[in-house]
């Protein structure tokens, strides 16, 4: 493996399509609709670039990451209510309100799809956790989205959460990941993402189509994604699980 440079998006404008290209397809469609994302995501940009990276491997996009900085107390109970959606609002309005963060919430991480299974994931956990201390941040949490559970759509997130290998480690390798950088699993993050739209907007995002009302399972959905023809609106509650690092 070539040398792998870590540099933030915003030192890096010129590489925006390139990204984009790289992982863009690594998300589900849906993903791309959260409002509290549309809502918050250009002050993020604004206030934490610093914790939005991307790793290039001789010059090329290979992974990146992005992570906020918020207040948390250490406690289970105090972790942002709503998962991601939560976590994204409290760092921007703590942000606002002048709340001193302790904690960088890592919010997403991501690897071009040809280097996939290199160890590039962890690399790009790595790089944000030092950029975490190097802050003087105590603690890194994250809400994950483990890569297995779109195929356990009907588990709930705390069974799957208990899904080991005989070697102790997850059978989900994000979580492994994660596991490997010493992270331990804390909860699960119930509506830790809801993306709601149409119908139509719903058949568009998963090729998909939806003669009745009723739950459905969806490729690269984690929970299910309820269906009303009569209010025409689809509605997805994703469930994440909270990890922390430090």
């Amino acid at each position: 493996m070539a040398d792998i440079e870590v540099v933030t998006t915003s030192e890096r404008h010129d590489l925006d399509q390139e990204a984009e290209a790289a992982f863009r397809p690594t998300w589900p469609e849906f993903i791309f609709h959260d409002p509290v994302t549309d809502a918050y995501i250009k002050r993020v940009e604004l206030y934490f670039p610093y914790y939005d990276i991307m790793l290039l491997e001789d010059g090329k996009v290979v992974a990146g990451g992005w992570g906020v900085p918020l207040q948390w107390d250490g406690q289970v109970s105090g972790l942002p209510d709503g998962g991601y959606d939560g976590a994204l609002a409290s760092a921007v309005t703590g942000q606002e309100n002048a709340i001193p963060a302790d904690t960088l919430c890592i919010m997403a991480a991501a690897v071009r799809a040809d280097r996939q299974g290199a160890g590039l994931a962890g690399k790009a956990l790595a790089a944000l956790r030092e950029r975490a201390t190097s802050t003087g941040l105590l603690h890194v949490i994250a809400p994950v989205r483990p890569a297995l559970k779109s195929r356990y759509p009907l588990t709930p997130m705390d069974n799957f959460a208990r899904w080991m290998r005989t070697d102790g480690l997850h059978i989900d390798p994000w979580i492994r990941t994660h596991q490997r950088l010493s992270a331990s699993i804390l909860a699960s993050a119930p509506r830790s993402m809801v993306i709601k739209g149409t119908v139509a907007d719903w058949e568009e995002w998963t090729g998909m189509a939806f003669p009745e009302s009723g739950p459905y399972l969806v490729p690269d959905a984690l929970d299910l994604v309820d269906i009303d023809r009569e209010q025409n609106r689809g509605t997805y509650e994703e469930t994440n699980l909270w990890m922390q690092h430090l």
